[in-house]
């Protein structure tokens, strides 16, 4: 199945799924992993019509943002350690993994130097799993409150991964968690606007991610697949 073919079949069950829960499938964005590919196969997934690429190392991305930040729009979707901040700051649109007070201050003080404002989404470790990045759900009100005082960060949205299960439907807390903590802190009135974004949900699980509200799925391997090329 070519890349094309690909795209569309997940086109398909997004509007299936959809469909099935009265949700709105153009609400609900696809977020290309290009981390493992090449810069050829980035650029193919551009030609294709998807515009959001997402990575997770500027090592990694760095050659593939210099011949293609013009043409999509780039999320960060890793690990982000405090010292590459000034790598990927203002050349991707969304970082998604927004985790701690010494992050966000940073984030807080580039954007700054460079008068821009960041779309950040706050990462929660909903699964409660060690091996995972985040925040725990009861620390993010405070989180959000410290957020407050940084003005160059624009809180877009809340992220989080579910564990790797063989049966999707095990995911299902873990994304409806996410889900009403959003609406929890919504109603705390804690950002400048409402939170609007659950990204959340990759190639195995992202059917049950968007029955629960997700507006972002993170998709590589059904899309891009992973052997670089």
């Amino acid at each position: 199945m070519g890349l094309q073919e690909r795209i569309a079949h997940v086109q398909e069950r997004i509007q299936a799924v959809c469909e099935r829960n009265n949700l709105h499938a153009d609400e609900v964005q696809i977020v290309a992993v290009t981390k493992y590919v090449s810069l050829a196969k980035t650029a193919d997934v551009l030609d294709a019509g998807l515009m959001h690429l997402g990575e997770n190392r500027w090592q990694n991305a760095q050659a593939k943002w210099e011949a293609l930040h013009d043409r999509g729009v780039w999320h960060f979707i890793g690990h982000l350690q405090t010292n590459k901040v000034k790598d990927v700051i203002g050349k991707f649109q969304y970082i998604h993994s927004l985790d701690r007070l010494s992050l966000a201050k940073e984030l807080e003080k580039k954007a700054a130097e460079l008068d821009i404002r960041v779309n950040v989404f706050v990462q929660v470790n909903i699964s409660g799993e060690e091996s995972k990045y985040g925040l725990a759900a009861e620390e993010a009100p405070a989180f959000l409150e410290s957020l407050q005082q940084m003005p160059h960060l624009n809180v877009v949205g809340l992220m989080t991964m579910a564990p790797e299960v063989e049966d999707a439907e095990q995911t299902r807390p873990v994304f409806r968690g996410l889900r009403e903590l959003r609406d929890r802190l919504n109603e705390l009135k804690l950002t400048e606007q409402p939170i609007q974004h659950l990204s959340m949900g990759m190639s195995g699980d992202f059917e049950i991610a968007i029955e629960e509200g997700a507006t972002f799925v993170r998709l590589g391997s059904i899309l891009v697949g992973k052997e670089e090329d």
